[in-house]
């Protein structure tokens, strides 16, 4: 995430995240903003104490900013003491960065601040990796290193000059080992784009627990893939495929980043009403960032109800509030413009054991969370994770075809703030592929019409009908539209669900089933953990 540019910015980009203020919202912002001027200074006090003859504009003022604030939903979390000598409390607490040129592979991106904050501290090392095979070129500088993560930014570039993306990490053709060729490090995220358009990509691994003073980098680069291309003579779209040498290898001493971290076992563990487990098991801070681990595991009987791929759709949703700053910042996983980490590993390797458990690390940005804080607490507010649920509905021609002479029925269904009203059916001639096994054969299904609003999309969706002598019908669904509306549903106006080989004689009654895997949210947790504190950080001597 790229840093935000100033002080101002970054306090009201502090407060927006919140979905909805608390209870009490109202009376608290006028008591913390009663007696406050919404004049700033030119460097020093954010709000400053004013004479008893502009208190009645002051509070014309402070209703007028209590306003605004409701109607964005945000939430102001710090606690002024007011008065002439209260300092100016800045949205993240950190010392200017230094002023240094930034290499042109880091300037435009978040990561020229991470450049700013290690290469004083002699955390940036320079392989100097540059090779050229067949006139495709592999360029490696500038490696940020801290206790925590590696990360390597690469530039690709084919014999033409076009950047291309051929490498592919998680293939393990790049290792991060000892001396001895074992693994230390595992890959966070590969391949991201430095920024959109850019001709660098960012590879972040984050390194294990016990790490040597020197560690390796191997890349064993032979087979790249070009990508998609036109052949003239096959006159069609092939991927191109290149051998070349683009072996590299170098070393890094750690020692340093060893010397300037602090790390903190953590013993917490919760367990949510659904059977969610979170175990803390530590805390590292190092000078570009905050790092907090976390193993994460199921119970039986909601491993039972979760998709297969649960492990990369569950997010945390959760804040963190640090006294001394007054910061409040809230990280609501992948929802719409939520925050997220700047660095994030997801270990799914015990996964396949049983009682198997996920590792999960949240790095966060400097830039976001105070990295010398003493104090922070975090308060788990919810998560998400895709679950299996099962409705049934029982439809009664007869009746549906009765009631609608009148104009009275409506057959309702309703699933996790999915809704289908269906108001009509008829029986249909329906030749296509599905029946060609048929040879062909004219084939009549029932069609039920109607309208449907789904917050969740409807891919994953299995839909069956079963008469009352228990065959099963498979069921098809028309109509539903690619895109969702500006509130995020998805809305069919003409909706039809076709229950293939259903006809007047397979009777009046049957039930119609929806398994449907959806992403669940859960806010039923109540969990706070003060994380460890520290007496120094070694990077401040």
């Amino acid at each position: 995430m790229k840093p935000i540019p100033n002080d101002e910015d970054r306090l009201w980009e502090q407060h927006v995240f919140r979905e909805e203020p608390e209870p009490d919202f109202t009376l608290q912002v006028m008591k913390k903003l009663d007696g406050v001027s919404m004049e700033r200074e030119a460097e020093v006090n954010f709000f400053v104490k004013k004479s008893s003859k502009t208190h009645w504009m002051r509070r014309m003022g402070v209703a007028a900013a209590a306003v605004v604030i409701l109607a964005g939903g945000a939430w102001f979390a710090w606690d002024y003491k007011i008065g002439s000598e209260q300092p100016a409390v800045n949205a993240v607490n950190n010392p200017p960065l230094p002023n240094i040129p930034v290499p042109e592979e880091l300037k435009y991106s978040y990561l020229a601040d991470d450049y700013k904050r290690l290469k004083p501290l002699g955390l940036v090392v320079n392989p100097n990796i540059h090779i050229e095979d067949q006139g495709y070129t592999l360029k490696i500088e500038d490696v940020l290193v801290d206790r925590s993560q590696i990360v390597i930014t690469v530039q690709q570039n084919a014999p033409d000059g076009n950047t291309i993306y051929s490498i592919y990490p998680e293939m393990g053709r790049i290792h991060i080992t000892d001396g001895q060729g074992n693994s230390i490090a595992s890959l966070a995220s590969f391949g991201d784009p430095i920024q959109n358009g850019s001709k660098y990509q960012r590879f972040v691994y984050q390194l294990q627990d016990e790490i040597p003073d020197e560690v390796v980098v191997r890349g064993e680069l032979g087979h790249l893939n070009i990508g998609s291309y036109y052949n003239f003579e096959t006159q069609s779209y092939e991927d191109k495929d290149v051998t070349v040498d683009w072996s590299f290898q170098f070393n890094i001493d750690m020692t340093q980043a060893k010397s300037l971290a602090v790390e903190a076992p953590m013993n917490n563990t919760y367990t949510t009403p659904e059977g969610l487990k979170l175990d803390m098991t530590q805390l590292v801070r190092t000078p570009n960032g905050t790092r907090l681990d976390m193993n994460v595991s199921l119970s039986d009987q909601l491993r039972a109800k979760v998709g297969e791929d649960w492990e990369k759709q569950m997010e945390l949703l959760y804040h963190l509030e640090i006294p001394e700053t007054n910061e409040y910042r809230v990280f609501n996983g992948n929802m719409t413009n939520a925050r997220q980490a700047k660095f994030r590993l997801r270990d799914t390797s015990q996964l396949s054991q049983d009682g198997g458990q996920m590792r999960l690390s949240e790095t966060w940005d400097p830039a976001i969370v105070t990295v010398n804080a003493k104090k922070i607490r975090f308060v788990l507010d919810g998560y998400t994770i895709p679950v299996r649920d099962e409705k049934s509905l029982q439809v009664d021609l007869e009746k549906m075809r009765e009631d609608a002479e009148f104009y009275t029925y409506v057959l309702q269904f309703e699933q996790f703030g999915d809704e289908i009203l269906f108001s009509d059916f008829n029986y249909k001639s329906l030749l296509d592929s599905y029946n060609a096994s048929n040879g062909d054969r004219e084939e009549y299904s029932l069609v039920l019409e109607g309208y449907g609003s789904f917050k969740n999309a409807y891919n994953g969706d299995h839909w069956v009908a079963v008469d009352q002598e228990g065959k099963e019908y498979p069921v098809e669904v028309m109509g539903f539209p690619d895109q969702p509306n500006a509130d995020g549903e998805y809305v069919a106006d003409n909706l039809k669900l076709i229950i293939r080989g259903y006809y007047k004689g397979s009777g009046t009654k049957f039930t119609l089933k929806r398994t449907a895997l959806v992403n669940g949210e859960y806010r039923d947790v109540n969990w706070k953990v003060d994380l460890p504190s520290f007496t120094s950080l070694p990077w401040q001597k």
